[in-house]
Formats: C-alpha cells, sequence, structure tokens
C-alpha cells in the first residue's frame, strides 16, 4: 500500500515562508505526477501546485503563482512545496497526493489515487 507523508506545516506570520515536504512510501505504484492540495476551514479542497515526474512540469493555482515553488527528489520519490510571502489566506490544511493523470486533468483532484493525511499551515496576520 502506498503511503504519503506530509511534513513541515506550523504556524507563521504573514510575509514567512515555509517548506513542506511529501514521502512516499510502501507499494510499487508508479505515478506520474504529484501534487499539493489544500483545505481552509470551511472551503473546499483546492488545487495549489503539481509536478510531473517525466519532463518535470510544474502547475500552480493563480493564487500561489510567483509565491509558491514545487519542486521533487525524484530518487526519493519526495515532493517539496516551497512557501513564501505567505498570507493569512494560505491558512489550510495541505495535503500532497500522487497519481496518473493526464495533463488537462492534472489540477482536478478527482484523478489523484493516494493522499497523504495532511499537514497544518497556519498563517497570522
Amino acid at each position: 500500500q502506498v503511503q504519503l507523508q506530509e511534513s513541515g506545516g506550523g504556524m507563521a506570520q504573514a510575509g514567512d515562508s515555509l517548506r513542506l515536504s511529501c514521502a512516499t512510501s510502501g507499494g510499487t505504484f508508479s505515478s506520474t505526477a504529484m501534487g499539493w492540495f489544500r483545505q481552509a476551514p470551511g472551503k473546499e479542497r483546492e488545487f495549489v501546485a503539481a509536478i510531473r515526474w517525466n519532463n518535470g512540469g510544474k502547475y500552480y493555482a493563480d493564487p500561489v503563482k510567483g509565491r509558491f515553488t514545487i519542486s521533487s527528489n525524484n530518487a526519493k520519490n519526495t515532493i517539496y512545496l516551497e512557501m513564501n510571502s505567505l498570507k493569512p489566506e494560505d491558512t489550510a490544511v495541505y495535503y500532497c497526493a500522487a497519481g496518473r493523470p493526464i495533463l488537462s486533468a492534472i489540477r482536478d483532484q478527482r484523478v489523484y489515487i493516494y493522499w497523504g493525511q495532511g499537514t497544518l499551515v497556519t498563517v497570522s496576520s
């Protein structure tokens, strides 16, 4: 069974930076992409960023473009989310996910198969 484990969440002030990590273990599932999603209190889960393993293509949601950077360590099957210039509206539980989405669906959480348990990021003003 594939397992995803996020780490690196915590509390920050507006303007601060945090780095999230997501490590995969177990199973032999060959994902083609991994992504970060987030769910703020009282809101639906939304796409944040994704990265494709084959060519390193990176995709971002508009609210985080220019502030967040997704990266990967293919050898370790680990992805990261570097979050800079944090805003209070970035407060959410952040989830990593793995799947085999086609490019046009890379932002669609429904096509991701495996999910981590989430890590809370709280940004105060």
